[in-house]
């Protein structure tokens, strides 16, 4: 059939719906030339300038420029006691060393059982992989013909919320090439004793001798390390006393540009293949060339390992379930952002210079606190763009954070090392010179109550979710056999019994307003919720609502007047000015339909609560829900992170000798 038609040749529109069906409406300072002719003093008078009136500004104007010094006294408050020497004394966030064995298996169990319980508190931590893990070769097209479109960050202006200009267009090598020279050009100019010293630090620990602290203390401070780096960085972004500007090349699409870990052949990776000989067949041994197409710590795998919930999202996702590479300079930044429906997520360094990171824990005293801070900073820039945190573009000190007793860490991440975040956790940071990196979302059980605050959040926004929180929600409960734990099965249930309880309450009250149910006229598509595949995630996009732009999944109102506007039943007045019995449902998912799910997987929770010898009712953490407001007092109250997490003196002891490399090899 064509597009707007159905199996029968009648025209529909957009949604699959009928035209016609229900109504016969459609539903779809000069110097002054000296006098001529004179000479001497004469010669060199000014000719008279007219008396200048006083000319007032606009009223806009004068409001603007008096708002933005309102916005600076305000900010000087916020902004107080940076150190002279502007070293940034934040704790360290915790790190994790894993074994083969570990590597062997689901890095979600290594997750939610050896990181979670100690790391989720941080929002952020680093898992440093057994000996022998080396995922090469380097797999990307780095001579492609190809260009990816960079982001020109102005360093000095990072913490006023402007959004990044283009950049030139590279292909990998040459992106690296320029910023393998952007580096040693900084180090050669206000680094330039660095190797000297280096050397003398080597033949003293050779020799045995120890250097004196001060001299130590002296020759650090010239050397290029992160500890000085970190402290440049600040120095212009908060000072501008240097005005520095860097090319990102960030969100790179791997499909397009290649992944750095090889593709698997089991299916495992939305880009790879499957070799139906393979699919069944032992898991290859650690270190072997299959075992880093298989294994679910290679990036492309890890959305669909075993308990991840994006499992069930067969359509690619850039940046979700298809990972991105993120290929950085000098500076180049990275700035405070949670990850999209607030997934996990996790980043992996292959080769280059080391990056700084920061972390804000995801509970919902520290990721109010940051967004307090932020709103605070800005007010003046968010009272034009309310969603200006969604935008990534800003960053500022995490001393701002700590004046306003929020929570923060930090972590360098070096080659062959993993960064994971934690849900709704704010991060940030920036690098240290030339180098590569790849990343990607997951969620484990436990996300769904972060998904449904997400998912709040951006309707108060009217943001598009990337998929449907509502089509999850109903996929899971469809797949009974991964529900394996009565914890996560009971924040499932919780979710779905409170959406399909809105739901059907809201059904019940826009009937008796007067909308008319014709789910006997009309024939919709049924929804699928086995799956989240290409042509589902495209009839989602169909069916915005026009209002807060969440996918109507379950129904939506219509009216006669438009062919092309829906709504959720939450926003059904704001459509238009018809009466209400001029609108009416399409309805995808009946009533019955979703009484019955959510009895089948109450019947399962209940299962798994006898099967574990559970006797008194196990009471899921509610998801945060609130929203700060302008008006309540800045700072929360919290216990404080020690200045050093479980594995950082050790992290720290295994590179306090390491070089931060200029130049980036390929091979």
């Amino acid at each position: 059939p064509l597009p707007h038609t159905n199996n029968n040749g009648t025209p529909t529109n957009q949604l699959g719906l009928e035209a016609g069906a229900v109504s016969s409406h459609s539903i779809g300072s000069t110097m002054s030339t000296a006098l001529p002719g004179t000479g001497g003093r004469a010669g060199k008078r000014r000719r008279r300038r007219p008396p200048s009136h006083y000319q007032p500004k606009a009223a806009s104007e004068t409001a603007a420029e008096e708002r933005f010094l309102q916005q600076a006294i305000q900010n000087s408050k916020l902004d107080k006691g940076r150190p002279a020497d502007g070293k940034v004394a934040v704790p360290w966030g915790p790190v994790f060393y894993p074994t083969k064995e570990d590597f062997q298996g689901n890095p979600l169990d290594y997750f939610e059982k050896v990181c979670r319980p100690i790391a989720e508190r941080y929002g952020i931590c680093k898992i440093v992989p057994p000996e022998g893990w080396n995922p090469a070769p380097f797999c990307v097209k780095t001579e492609s013909k190809e260009r990816f479109q960079t982001k020109l960050q102005v360093l000095h202006r990072l913490q006023e919320g402007i959004s990044y200009g283009d950049g030139v267009e590279y292909n990998v090598s040459e992106y690296l090439q320029v910023a393998g020279r952007r580096t040693q050009e900084w180090k050669a100019k206000y680094y330039p004793d660095h190797d000297l010293l280096s050397r003398h630090v080597d033949s003293l620990e050779k020799t045995g001798v120890s250097e004196n602290k001060n001299n130590k203390s002296n020759h650090n401070k010239k050397r290029f390390l992160p500890e000085n780096l970190e402290r440049d960085f600040w120095d212009i972004v908060e000072t501008h006393t240097r005005q520095v500007t860097v090319e990102y090349g960030n969100d790179v699409d791997s499909a397009q540009f290649g992944s750095a870990f090889p593709l698997s052949q089991r299916g495992r990776a939305v880009n790879g293949t499957l070799d139906e000989e393979k699919v069944n067949a032992p898991e290859p041994e650690f270190g072997t060339p299959e075992y880093y197409q298989e294994t679910y710590w290679n990036l492309n795998n890890m959305p669909t390992a075993p308990g991840s919930v994006l499992r069930h999202v067969k359509v690619g996702i850039n940046g979700i379930n298809v990972p991105w590479m993120y290929y950085g300079s000098l500076f180049t930044t990275f700035a405070y952002h949670n990850e999209d429906n607030y997934l996990y997520s996790v980043n992996y360094h292959h080769r280059g210079a080391p990056k700084q990171w920061y972390g804000v824990p995801g509970h919902e005293e520290a990721a109010d606190g940051l967004e307090k801070v932020f709103k605070s900073y800005l007010s003046m820039k968010m009272r034009d763009v309310p969603d200006l945190l969604h935008h990534i573009t800003t960053m500022f000190s995490p001393r701002l954070l700590q004046n306003a007793d929020v929570p923060v860490c930090k972590l360098v991440q070096y080659e062959g090392e993993y960064i994971v975040t934690f849900p709704r956790a704010f991060h940030g940071g920036f690098s240290y010179g030339p180098n590569a990196g790849e990343a990607v979302n997951f969620g484990s059980h436990d996300w769904i109550k972060f998904g449904a605050d997400a998912n709040e959040r951006y309707r108060s926004f009217a943001r598009p979710a990337v998929f449907s929180h509502d089509r999850l929600t109903l996929t899971l409960s469809n797949h009974l056999e991964d529900q394996t734990s009565y914890y996560a099965c009971k924040l499932l249930l919780d979710e779905l019994e409170r959406v399909v309880k809105e739901e059907l309450e809201l059904r019940k009250k826009l009937l008796a307003n007067g909308v008319r149910d014709v789910s006997d006229m009309i024939n919709l598509p049924k929804n699928k919720v086995d799956q989240l595949d290409e042509k589902s995630a495209a009839y989602d996009d169909k069916r915005l609502c026009h209002a807060c732009k969440h996918v109507c999944f379950f129904s939506a109102v219509a009216c006669e007047c438009s062919q092309m506007k829906v709504s959720c039943l939450r926003h059904s007045h704001f459509m238009c000015r018809c009466p209400p019995e001029k609108k009416y449902f399409m309805i995808w998912s009946p009533n019955e339909e979703l009484d019955t799910t959510v009895e089948n997987l109450r019947h399962h929770c209940q299962g798994l609560k006898e099967k574990e010898g559970i006797k008194d009712e196990v009471t899921a953490p509610k998801a945060p829900t609130s929203v700060p407001s302008s008006d309540e007092p800045l700072g929360v109250k919290h216990a404080p992170l020690p200045p050093l997490g479980p594995g950082a003196e050790k992290d720290q002891a295994w590179h306090k000798d390491d070089e931060i490399p200029t130049g980036f090899i390929l091979s």
